[in-house]
């Protein structure tokens, strides 16, 4: 994470209490509280049209620090839908696992 504060804007990766993926969002709200340096924020998926409170535990109106695992440092359009997939369907991961065994037991090298 480094030192430097998270800005609106940012996109981070984060983990909400009792789920099992970590999600990738934009960062568009930064609440910082008066008696410490820690902020809280709050994150809205790019093609979402609410933010994500919804996501966020019961309750919960703003991720926390331990919430947050890190910033994104790079772009893959599409990828988050093959661990969505993945998570909804476990039958497509089996067989994708299975692909590719298949592909590793017939590769000639």
């Amino acid at each position: 994470m480094g030192e430097d504060p998270i800005r609106a804007g940012e996109i981070v990766v984060f983990n909400i209490d009792r789920r099992p993926i970590p999600i990738v969002h934009r960062v568009i709200k930064v609440h910082q509280r008066n008696d410490t340096k820690d902020v809280n924020v709050l994150t809205k998926g790019d093609h979402n049209p609410e933010d994500d409170r919804v996501l966020y535990a019961p309750g919960q109106q703003w991720l926390e620090h331990h919430h947050i695992m890190g910033r994104a440092v790079g772009f893959l359009p599409y990828v988050g839908y093959v661990t969505i997939i993945m998570t909804d369907h476990s039958f497509v991961k089996y067989l994708f696992i299975g692909a590719l065994g298949l592909l590793a037991i017939t590769s000639k090298d």
